[in-house]
């Protein structure tokens, strides 16, 4: 029987790992050394699907993914929302008064920034949170922790220091998930966000012409981050998000607008909209 895969950024114990576990509990999960990696095993088809962070609510945007996913050959088909918990985790028997280095991936040593600073440890940045935490076991020196999920102290055999250190109750990482075959959703099935990109003409005002078709025409743009394309100061491609499908006449006149000011326009996506976005808006409203 032919097992389906799922490639991650990662080591085994890693957020985006549980995340593949999560959705896709019966595939098989495929570790890769980098983002890079993963898209490549999902375009050459070593992978299916591939799981991928693309922003957190602590530590803003992955950037990576940003410049790497619109020349990826690839596509958005789902996303997902899972709700981080970082542990600081050290050799067993260490104690949390012996640890003066932590080690863990950017964004983990980002969301974690009170207790690293409380504590006055020295912060080093490393490829994962769960290659920190294989790492610590291989020295083990009581001095050095890693910041890691729990699947992690478990895969390595490593004690929970400090639980629970992530800076905010509300820390969450969005998850896109990848294929290299597109597959839009239908209208019928219930919300659904259209993500895309497009780099707009040279010319004055045109950020704002072009952007005027979606409040005009009532879409909701969730999402719009810039970012600089092959070094060049005045090359920008914009990477957004809206919450409605482009067979909609509302969204398909925004985009017809659009691409009148645009150099190019690719729609990366068009998947259901994760209950964690909906629940999350109507939490959003029923506080106003």
């Amino acid at each position: 029987m032919t097992v389906n895969k799922i490639a991650y950024q990662g080591e085994p114990g890693a957020n985006s790992h549980i995340a593949c576990v999560n959705v896709y509990p019966e595939w098989q999960a495929l570790p890769c050394a980098t983002f890079e990696d993963a898209l490549a095993a999902i375009a050459g088809g070593a992978a299916t699907l591939g799981m991928i962070p693309i922003e957190n609510s602590i530590a803003g945007r992955v950037a990576d993914i940003h410049h790497l996913l619109p020349g990826s050959g690839l596509y958005i088909v789902a996303e997902y929302f899972l709700p981080v918990h970082f542990q600081l985790l050290g050799i067993k028997g260490a104690r949390l008064d012996e640890v003066r280095s932590v080690y863990s991936h950017v964004h983990a040593l980002g969301q974690c920034r009170i207790i690293i600073r409380a504590r006055g440890l020295a912060a080093h940045v490393t490829g994962d949170t769960a290659g920190s935490a294989r790492e610590v076991a291989e020295w083990r020196d009581p001095g050095r922790a890693a910041i890691a999920t729990l699947l992690a102290a478990e895969i390595h055999g490593l004690d929970v220091l400090a639980a629970d250190i992530e800076d905010e109750p509300h820390n969450t990482t969005r998850f896109i998930v990848l294929s290299k075959i597109q597959q839009w959703a239908k209208r019928a099935d219930g919300p659904v966000v259209t993500s895309f990109v497009f780099r707009i003409r040279n010319v004055p005002a045109a950020l704002y012409k072009a952007l005027g078709g979606f409040a005009t025409n009532g879409v909701n743009m969730t999402k719009l981050e810039s970012y600089m394309v092959d070094g060049e100061f005045t090359a920008t491609q914009f990477l957004a998000d809206v919450e409605a499908h482009p067979e909609e006449p509302a969204l398909a006149r925004a985009l017809e607008e659009l691409a009148f000011f645009c150099k190019e326009l690719k729609i990366l996506g068009v998947y259901p909209a994760h209950p964690f976005r909906i629940e999350s808006q109507m939490r959003e409203r029923r506080g106003r």
